[in-house]
């Protein structure tokens, strides 16, 4: 498809700032930072900077949130601190060259590109990089987005995907084998019709999966655009009323934008909207944060170029205003067009008038700390090519969403292409207790650098998790501190981890201090058992007894082992089993007096193994010294 044809022809409440707000504080900023809302994303970079959490990472998202508001200045203040950290990725090198050539020192600004170069960084000589507007040369430090295959494309043109309650809607003209009326002479194609298919389907695109009710007509139908309720839809659409086809002075049939409403799972009472005209294009509708404006494209009169964005009024009563040009900002003497606004309130669109890649590119816009409209950011390789690239979506993530485009390699004509920014890696895990099989609350989890400088603490929750947000390509080392156990610590690394990997686990098995009381160990056991005998003897139900209360009323949450063991009298292996025979005997007499079988972690024999004297068969023995070794010990793992 052509380029200049696609209008026409297609037409915190009051509460202790804790480390789990702290958690969710960088969440949201992150959250932000990748839905462009970057005035609010470093106020919340501020806050975690303020309370040190994290803070080599908020102050690196910082200078990029000023980079994007078009504030070479203070970019320039965080990116120096930036620079000055240990392991910081080498692109800071380049950004910070950048935003130094922002504010016109050249000669630092050659300092850093020249240390980037000597890092291994790669300028890509494109039109991006040699554009002086130093925040499209940030953007495109590196690639932002990578992509992933989609299986609904069809060898015609697939485009404007637009996602919503697990269904995934488009226009295409994959309805192969339709009557000669309905082929589209430009592109001998059939008219677009608009699809819906689940989301991931691995379902190729057939007439089957069409949108039921009235939207598609015989002509072109699509994309579409939904309100949050799911109740009504926006949709481009030729001229045509279910009767004829309307057409301006010069015999074209326009855009028009029309709504639909969803009755019994089908799309029907089909009505025009009011600033429609015959004699211009109106289409690709998309609705801003809160539905009370519809954006959408028109080559109408008196705009700036070919084709402008543009917005109306949503009144209460479901009234429309007057169309209102978007702006000299985001609307050039060329084209834009294929709106898309997300969650934060920020347009996307498409345009050739704006300095990009090839034809058509996808473009963001930014603001300043005012709120005030300042720029465009092109959102680079690889969502755009030197083809055109159009029909931006995004989800709620702000991580994944869709474009389409014509590049090479593709299915079809036209293409969706299904993209995720790189996410931000999380190191997540648990910490538990490994004797009483039970997770640590209020462990302290630290992240430091390999030199051991701290980067970030969190404590862990009921359950003993905990989650941080990390950098990639870099070392770390994790330690893990509870009072009443000793530190733990682990090695962590990101480097070659593949771009879809969100998160790597560390978990933390501890075991507490042990805390040794004198007058326990002094009393606490052994037993002994006659020759050949697993029995409980009386002689020994007085230590029993002092061991029962000690465990049910003196020191409830003391934990033990029982170790059992025999003489060297007879074979080995029958030595092994009436050892564990003995451990089970004293198991079952603890727990028929009423401790708790949980406070035992373990009861074992350990046959002849262990003697406490040297009466092994070598050397004469009397019954009273065969007697120590038929024993039973008490192992105190813990006592409170």
């Amino acid at each position: 498809m052509k380029q200049k044809n696609y209008l026409l022809l297609y037409a915190l409440s009051v509460l202790s700032f804790s480390t789990f707000a702290q958690q969710g504080l960088q969440k949201r900023a992150d959250s932000l930072f990748h839905k462009f809302a970057f005035v609010d994303a470093s106020k919340a970079y501020k806050k975690l900077i303020e309370k040190d959490y994290n803070t080599d990472y908020a102050t690196r998202q910082l200078g990029d949130c000023y980079a994007y508001m078009r504030n070479p200045e203070k970019a320039a203040v965080y990116y120096k601190n930036a620079v000055a950290q240990d392991n910081v990725p080498i692109e800071y090198y380049y950004k910070y060259a950048q935003a130094l050539r922002g504010i016109e020192d050249y000669k630092a600004s050659r300092v850093w590109l020249k240390k980037f170069n000597d890092a291994g960084g790669v300028i890509n000589e494109n039109k991006i990089t040699k554009d002086q507007d130093f925040i499209n040369a940030i953007f495109n430090a590196k690639h932002q987005y990578f992509l992933k295959d989609v299986k609904i494309n069809s060898e015609l043109s697939d485009f404007g995907a637009f996602e919503h309650d697990g269904k995934l809607y488009f226009a295409s003209s994959a309805d192969k084998g339709v009557s000669t009326k309905h082929i589209y002479a430009w592109n001998e194609q059939p008219f677009l019709d608009v699809y819906v298919t689940e989301k991931n389907a691995d379902t190729i695109v057939h007439h089957l999966s069409k949108l039921k009710g009235d939207v598609n007509s015989v002509y072109h139908d699509g994309p579409v655009t939904i309100t949050k309720d799911g109740k009504t839809m926006y949709f481009s659409r030729n001229n045509y009323d279910d009767k004829k086809l309307g057409k301006d002075r010069n015999g074209i049939s326009n855009l028009k934008i029309y709504k639909a409403s969803l009755v019994d799972g089908e799309w029907t009472n089909i009505k025009e909207l009011p600033f429609n005209d015959d004699n211009y294009s109106v289409g690709h509708p998309t609705l801003n944060k809160d539905e009370t404006k519809l954006y959408f494209a028109s080559d109408m009169p008196g705009g700036l170029g070919g084709s402008d964005i543009y917005y109306v009024d949503i009144n209460k009563n479901n009234g429309y205003g007057m169309p209102q040009n978007a702006g000299n900002i985001i609307n050039t003497k060329r084209n834009e067009l294929f709106p898309f606004i997300n969650t934060e309130d920020i347009l996307f669109f498409s345009s050739d008038g704006h300095l990009g890649l090839g034809l058509l590119d996808i473009f963001a816009t930014v603001y300043d700390e005012e709120g005030t409209l300042t720029d465009v950011v092109n959102l680079g390789i690889p969502v755009n090519s030197n083809k055109d690239d159009f029909s931006f979506f995004m989800n709620t993530d702000g991580i994944t969403g869709y474009f389409a485009s014509n590049r090479d390699g593709g299915v079809g004509d036209d293409d969706i292409y299904a993209y995720n920014r790189i996410p931000r890696l999380k190191l997540d895990g648990t910490v538990k207790d490994i004797i009483n099989n039970t997770p640590v609350e209020n462990a302290i989890v630290t992240l430091l650098d390999t030199d051991g400088n701290k980067i970030a603490y969190v404590e862990t929750d009921k359950n003993g998790e905990y989650y941080i947000n990390i950098d990639r390509d870099t070392d770390y080392l994790v330690t893990a501190n509870k009072d009443g156990y000793p530190q733990y610590e682990t090695s962590v690394t990101t480097k070659g981890l593949d771009d879809t990997i969100k998160s790597i686990t560390a978990n933390f098995e501890i075991s507490p201090t042990q805390k040794q009381e004198e007058i326990i160990i002094d009393d606490l056991g052994p037993i002994y058992f006659n020759f050949d005998s697993a029995k409980i003897r009386k002689d020994d139900s007085d230590e029993l007894a002092r061991i029962v209360n000690l465990m049910v009323n003196k020191y409830p949450e003391m934990t033990i082992t029982i170790e059992s063991h025999t003489d060297s009298r007879g074979p080995s292996a029958y030595n092994d089993i009436l050892s564990s025979k003995r451990a089970r005997s004293t198991y079952d007499y603890l727990i028929s007096k009423g401790v708790d079988p949980s406070r035992i972690i373990e009861y074992k024999g350990f046959g002849e193994s262990q003697l406490v004297n040297d009466c092994d068969g070598t050397t004469p023995c009397s019954e009273a010294q065969h007697q120590l070794n038929r024993r039973t010990n008490f192992i105190i793992i813990k006592v409170k």
